[in-house]
């Protein structure tokens, strides 16, 4: 099997990674925004690194139940802890098993306090030879610079949305619903993926393309629409809760540290549904001051009648905005309240 069959996208880090498998560096940083298959491409990535060329080994990498592959999450809903630094620098300095290295994943590396980072720093900067990190985070500036210098830094970028409908095509996803949940998720193949298989990813980008004919000016209204997007992710959320509820039932004595994992699922795909669907919005705007300049559009079905809503400048004024609520939200603002304020400022603005 290759290892890295089955990952949409991201060719060039890829091959970078294939050609580090026989040398590779003593720690790496994967950066990138969230679902775009970060953690996805460090568990194969550990798997070429401990089992390149054995189907079994590799299996059971991607399983996670391989003896030298090391998984640290965070300890409950919160970070990964000082103690977990320690003990996986208690486990970094062991012999390998099976392999001829260990490998240790923080797939949310973003979640390790100050105190744990400081912890892991001295094996960052004098690791065994026979042990490599990697750390998955959102941004660089999730870690300390202490520890980010010492990691090579390997940036994941969106997936162009033809090539997220054909690797879900290759999933066996019909066409159109392969590009309707292409086109939803924003580049980011993970989230395409769990969407793949709900019928309402239309109906999700058209709730959010019906935003700007909704508008007005009063404030009952604003708090009516928030609530109104924030319906229209949870059926697309559905998908993901039953897969847990299968993991949940074969967890066993793991069951909580299953639920704190599951918990912080749900809120990252939330989270990138809300982004995705404030893209939505902020196309529509781009596309009306595209339509009135005489340039193409990037959503068809859209009317004509609705591409002249608004002055062109309005629109780009009402697209930035738009993109100021998603830096809101990844400030930790409560989502209701952010898209009410956004919803009523483009009201005011209409």
């Amino acid at each position: 099997m290759g290892t890295f069959d089955g990952v949409i996208g991201h060719a060039q880090v890829l091959a970078l990674l294939a050609s580090e498998v026989d040398a590779p560096a003593q720690a790496y940083l994967f950066v990138g925004p969230e679902s775009v298959g970060k953690a996805t491409v460090a568990r194969r990535f550990s798997a070429d690194l401990l089992c390149r060329g054995d189907d079994d080994g590799i299996r059971r990498v991607l399983a996670g139940v391989h003896p030298d592959l090391v998984v640290v999450e965070p300890d409950g809903k919160a970070a990964i802890t000082v103690d977990q630094a320690r003990l996986t620098v208690s486990h970094a300095s062991l012999t390998p098993l099976q392999a001829e290295r260990k490998v240790f994943v923080f797939e949310e590396g973003g979640a390790m306090n100050d105190e744990a980072a400081n912890a892991l720093l001295k094996t960052l900067e004098e690791p065994t030879p026979s042990t490599v990190f990697i750390i998955v985070a959102e941004s660089v500036d999730d870690l300390p610079d202490t520890v980010a210098s010492r990691c090579r830094t390997v940036v994941f970028g969106r997936v162009g949305e033809d090539d997220v409908s054909a690797g879900l095509a290759a999933r066996g996803v019909e066409s159109g619903q392969a590009d309707r949940a292409a086109r939803i998720s924003g580049g980011r193949p993970g989230l395409a993926i769990a969407l793949a298989t709900r019928p309402e990813v239309a109906e999700f980008r058209k709730v959010w393309l019906s935003i700007p004919e909704k508008l007005a000016e009063h404030p009952a209204r604003a708090f009516q629409l928030a609530d109104a997007v924030q319906a229209a992710a949870e059926p697309l959320l559905a998908a993901l809760r039953e897969r847990q509820g299968t993991e949940t039932d074969a967890a066993g004595d793991a069951g909580r540290v299953v639920k704190d994992r599951h918990d912080r699922e749900v809120k990252r795909a939330t989270s990138a549904l809300y982004v995705s669907g404030l893209e939505i919005l902020a196309g529509f705007y781009r596309d009306v001051a595209a339509a009135q300049f005489g340039a193409p559009v990037r959503n068809m079905d859209v009317s004509a009648a609705s591409l002249t809503r608004v002055l062109p400048t309005t629109a780009v004024a009402n697209a930035e905005r738009v993109l100021e609520t998603v830096e809101a939200l990844a400030a930790n603002q409560r989502p209701q309240l952010a898209f009410a304020n956004l919803f009523a400022d483009l009201g005011a603005a209409t």
